[in-house]
């Protein structure tokens, strides 16, 4: 595992879409695993940006959601899929062929079963990139998530709606998540944490020098053959070293 700490934000992201790139242009017909959130809106954007200057060619990959909240789709401003088709996918001009997302509207054990379905055909996720929750979630994979689970519905901890309300212009009642499972992550060929700001640091020490447990699944990084931290230097502030 390789932790790398930088002086700011846009650093970090300058850093993590480099590798992401990198990956990409190894092999072109990669299957991609991008978040929603505020840490993952600069390393879009600058995906985004190569693309536009010819640096980068994505008409090959494929793309699979990470998460989603129950009951929401791409339909929905504030769910996982809006955010990536305003951020990514729609910029890149991403055919819907390329894009297989949960569809938090349907059912949603059976969108487990489909989206495993997916990756078990088309898989394993080739770049998998993930933020971290302030509680230590990765997705919608909340503390005390058995490390062998694939795709399934967690239930939301308080802590994680509350900071979903951000998402949202109205109150929106959230209850269920549908995620990748944290198997899925340590089977991507490349896993890449990110986590800005101060109010990650305590999560990040815990998950990068505390033991390896199911009650912080950010930790589970540790545990990948090819997993990369990049924190900026608030986010590394709690790091022994």
């Amino acid at each position: 595992m390789e932790i790398r700490v930088f002086p700011d934000y846009d650093e970090m992201c300058s850093a993590t879409a480099l590798l992401i790139l990198s990956r990409i242009r190894e092999q072109p017909g990669s299957l991609v695993c991008l978040p929603s959130g505020d840490t993952p809106t600069g390393v879009l954007s600058l995906l985004v940006e190569a693309s536009r200057d010819g640096r980068a060619d994505f008409s090959q990959c494929r793309f699979v959601g990470l998460d989603e909240w129950v009951g929401l789709n791409g339909r929905d401003a504030g769910s996982c899929r809006h955010y990536l088709d305003e951020h990514l996918f729609f910029p890149l001009g991403t055919s819907p062929e390329q894009i297989c997302f949960f569809d938090g509207a349907a059912d949603p054990e059976e969108e487990c079963r489909r989206i495993n379905t997916y990756i078990r055909e088309h898989g394993p996720v080739d770049v998998t990139m993930v933020g971290v929750g302030v509680n230590g979630h990765v997705g919608l994979n909340e503390p005390g998530t058995a490390p062998g689970l694939y795709a399934h519905v967690s239930q939301l901890q308080d802590q994680t709606k509350l900071v979903a309300e951000k998402y949202f212009r109205k109150k929106v009642a959230l209850s269920q998540g549908i995620t990748l499972g944290p198997r899925h992550l340590l089977e991507s060929r490349t896993l890449i944490m990110i986590a800005s700001g101060s109010k990650k640091a305590s999560v990040m020490a815990r998950a990068l020098e505390q033991p390896v447990t199911p009650e912080c699944p950010a930790g589970l990084i540790r545990l990948h053959r090819d997993g990369h931290v990049f924190l900026d230097r608030e986010a590394a502030a709690e790091l022994s070293e």
